[in-house]
């Protein structure tokens, strides 16, 4: 090999490595100049040897004319629709049905982000990319190849290396190491091609520049981009994908999606980013609705979330209608957006002294109400959206959430407005703030801090947490400021100051009994509540309920180690610390036992007819069975006492194992762990021995 071809062979692999370091492990190497001057060496010497250009070479992204107009192109395997729902009940019933489809099977559901772009399918053959096809009636679309070449995200030929794994998975069967080296002779894999909010802001900003009007948003732009005959206007608009699915699945090595997106990676394909694996239909819905609330952090659209079974078998067996697949359901919310001018950047301080940016607007109409603050989250997404005051901005409501600001409209900027320098102080006690170790928050470290004392006594009066009638917003403000309430403790004493109470604006004997009623029928609303009320970091209605049922008391919670709280079902090793550190810290120990010398009740509340003959059991259910299902048996394990784990670990006690146990009663066995079937759980119920 001449001494040409080498450099050029060996400048195509150092570019192909830091496209996949840059867009597909999101974790470059090197800057904007360095690369641009690696593509620079390239194209000189292939300008100079010409005979070794080829088609997969960096350079030929974008081509030398334009096409003549789009050519249909029939899909390998057709792309169906996918059932939706705005819903959640009906989210639920649709797990329901998939779960009478695969009766007494473990399905494992996968969460996906529904990424608001335009559908392609592409081709490759022999790890080389021939084809990038739309969508179209999902027969046949248009063949968009000399415009797909142009995104930086698509490999004009497929890597040969392993992948990084980086999907989350939680209590899934984990599938690594099953990747070799070469990519298969044929695979079709679909993805959606999109544009950031940041590029649209830069293409705005360009487009002014030419005195040419603006885009509405992304997706327009995208839809509009990739229909172009010439393949250079595509290019400049920086478009993106992420891969999702596969049409023709001959030669693929996954058996789980799971599996599958990390093949895709480990060929040099972007796959969609934060997905994760659950073992249930629940915990993934609970995850939807989590996620829906970070939306503000994502510099993409999205217009739903999408639930698919994990493994392929499970999903041949379930097969499709004549328009989508059973095995998958798009869960979307409607999406409002509104343009308006962000009048002033204030901040509040937060119940665990996290210190929020809030946006003022000029008022506008959205989504049926008028809306006049939108929250900014932290200083590093003002930063991120150079987000500043007198800027006209774009504002979105999606589902539930509250109002955020999805972008600055840079090119209606007028001036140059001045940067919101965050605070360095806290403006409620004067405490120096600081920033999370490794994170974004920055906080008020002050626990007796005026602001943080009213946010908690506030949530913790809150309908899901103590649930305490007649303590309002403005009586907190009152007895807070007048020293009345200093903690949770002081609300159980303020029977004792009675007359002081009295002396409150707007509270006369009828309110002072209503509240004080109030608060004495708190105090039994049982450990679930009462863990959700402390406002300990990352713990919220679902994981405290979990945490109530698992461990039963305060006394049992406090107990146990970081590894025993990390192995309880949807608790990860990150809540599992921080629920520690508050149990064990001067602030948290001694709130606890404040609460416990005015009699609040520590203990979960016990369902009908529970009894405690499984009491501090933990058992893990697998297979099938011929009297029970696994709910079933879930729930009599709940009703005596006993906890219901979803995997074998040293701190089990029980594995109950019925035909087909697979992985868990290897895992068992090797630990140990006691196996029993049917007859010798009834004789736990019965409170015999085994």
């Amino acid at each position: 090999m001449s001494t040409a071809a080498s450099e050029i062979a060996r400048l195509r692999e150092e570019i192909g490595c830091h496209d996949r370091k840059y867009y597909v492990e999101a974790v470059p190497e090197i800057s904007d100049l360095e690369y641009d001057r690696l593509i620079e060496r390239l194209k000189k010497l292939e300008a100079e040897h010409p005979e070794l250009i080829t088609p997969d070479s960096p350079t030929q992204r974008i081509g030398d004319r334009p096409v003549e107009g789009l050519m249909p192109f029939e899909h390998l395997v057709p792309m169906l629709s996918i059932e939706n729902t705005y819903s959640l009940d009906e989210l639920k019933r649709y797990g329901d049905r998939v779960a009478k489809l695969l009766p007494d099977e473990q399905i494992e559901w996968v969460v996906e982000l529904k990424v608001d772009g335009v559908a392609v399918s592409l081709i490759y053959e022999d790890g080389l990319l021939t084809h990038g096809v739309t969508r179209g009636n999902g027969r046949v679309g248009d063949d968009i190849t000399h415009n797909v070449r142009t995104i930086k995200d698509v490999p004009l030929r497929l890597l040969c290396t392993k992948p990084r794994p980086s999907v989350a998975h939680r209590g899934a069967t984990n599938g690594r190491g099953f990747m070799e080296n070469d990519p298969p002779p044929l695979l079709e894999v679909r993805g959606e091609i999109y544009m950031t909010n940041s590029d649209l802001v830069l293409l705005n900003q360009s487009q002014q520049r030419k005195g040419e009007p603006p885009f509405a948003n992304t997706r327009n732009v995208t839809a509009g981009s990739v229909r172009q005959l010439d393949p250079r206007v595509c290019a400049e608009r920086r478009l993106r994908l992420f891969c999702h699915g596969a049409g023709d699945t001959r030669g693929l090595k996954a058996k789980t999606h799971i599996e599958f997106l990390d093949e895709l990676r480990g060929y040099g394909l972007a796959a969609t980013p934060y997905v994760e694996c659950f073992p249930s239909f629940d915990t993934a819905v609970e995850h939807c609705e989590r996620l829906i609330e970070r939306l503000h952090e994502l510099d993409f659209e999205i217009d739903g979330l999408v639930l698919k079974v994990n493994r392929f078998d499970q999903r041949k067996r379930l097969g499709s209608t004549s328009k989508s697949p059973r095995w998958l359901i798009a869960y979307k919310f409607e999406k409002y957006e509104a343009v308006t001018r962000l009048l002033d950047i204030r901040v509040q301080i937060g119940k665990t002294g996290a210190i929020t940016p809030v946006a003022d607007l000029e008022p506008v109409e959205l989504a049926g109400t008028t809306v006049s603050r939108a929250s900014l989250h932290n200083a590093d997404e003002i930063q991120r959206k150079d987000t500043r005051p007198g800027d006209v901005v774009v504002v979105e409501k999606a589902g539930k959430i509250i109002p955020h600001i999805v972008r600055v409209e840079k090119h209606l900027r007028k001036g140059s407005p001045r940067k919101f320098v965050f605070p360095t102080e806290c403006p409620d006690c004067g405490r120096k703030l600081v920033k999370d170790s490794g994170g974004v928050y920055i906080r008020c470290p002050n626990l007796q801090c005026p602001a943080q004392v009213k946010e908690r006594i506030r949530y913790f009066a809150s309908r899901n947490a103590m649930d305490i009638e007649g303590l309002g917003d403005k009586l907190v403000d009152q007895l807070v400021a007048d020293k009345l309430v200093q903690s949770y403790g002081d609300l159980y004493r303020l029977e004792q100051r009675q007359d002081r109470l009295l002396g409150l604006e707007r509270m006369g004997r009828k309110s002072v009994d209503n509240l004080l009623d109030g608060i004495e029928a708190s105090q039994n609303r049982g450990l679930g509540r009462l863990l959700n009320g402390l406002s300990i970091r990352h713990v919220g209605t679902r994981v405290a309920t979990v945490l109530a049922e698992r461990f039963g008391s305060i006394d049992a919670l406090m107990f146990a180690t970081v590894e025993q709280l990390s192995e309880t079902n949807e608790i990860g090793p990150i809540i599992a610390q921080s629920v520690y550190d508050f149990l064990h810290g001067k602030f948290g120990s001694e709130t606890i036992e404040d609460l416990r010398s005015v009699g609040v009740s520590m203990e979960s509340i016990a369902r009908p007819s529970q009894s405690r003959l499984l009491d501090g059991t933990t058992l893990v259910v697998t297979g099938t069975f011929p009297k029970y299902n696994r709910e079933e048996i879930q729930e009599l394990i709940a009703q005596h006492g006993g906890y219901a784990a979803s995997s074998v670990s040293k701190n089990t006690d029980y594995l109950m194992a019925g035909e087909n146990a697979g992985s868990k009663l290897t895992k068992a066995q090797q630990l140990g762990v006691t196996v029993i079937g049917e007859a010798e759980f009834e004789w736990l119920l019965h409170g015999w021995a085994t």
